[in-house]
């Protein structure tokens, strides 16, 4: 937990971190400001929509997985992009009390207008790694946080509104 006693790390690798961190903070806020006038959807909304449209009628579980964020995570923005409509709760096909997920015909015009979301860079960019490089900077990540005293805040979609 953090305690305020220990100073600040002076090394290289230190500074490489916070760099990276900063790096990363930069990206989504930028991305977040330019997102948000052009389709009144924040960055995580638009991250999920292009989920969605790239898996028509995804189930939310498989849209959890490919966008690596927990299934009650996505089912709080997916209920804001129903709410909005953005994307359409319909029957999956060949079990019709299972519900599914499509973009709606405004939904499809966000997307088509907009480029990479962050996440997505930041996805691409995890899976250039090995497992073996994921599993150290996951380690890593969770040691870091656990420090900092921070374990306890929940991982919500970046930047999406609580």
């Amino acid at each position: 937990m953090a305690t305020g006693k220990a100073g600040p790390p002076r090394d290289d690798s230190a500074r490489r971190v916070m760099d990276g961190l900063r790096r990363i903070v930069r990206a989504l806020s930028t991305s977040a400001r330019e997102v948000a006038p052009r389709g009144s959807v924040s960055g995580a909304q638009l991250f999920v929509l292009r989920q969605v449209g790239a898996s028509p009628e995804i189930s939310m579980g498989a849209l959890a997985a490919s966008t690596l964020a927990k299934q009650s995570t996505i089912s709080e923005v997916v209920s804001r992009l129903v709410k909005a409509g953005l994307v359409a709760r319909v029957p999956a096909k060949g079990d019709a009390r299972v519900r599914a997920l499509t973009l709606t015909a405004r939904g499809r015009r966000i997307v088509a207008r907009a480029g990479p979301t962050v996440q997505e860079r930041l996805l691409e960019g995890l899976g250039a790694m090995t497992p073996r490089q994921r599993a150290a900077l996951a380690a890593a990540l969770e040691q870091w946080i656990t420090d900092a005293g921070l374990g306890r805040v929940p991982a919500t979609m970046l930047l999406e509104e609580e």
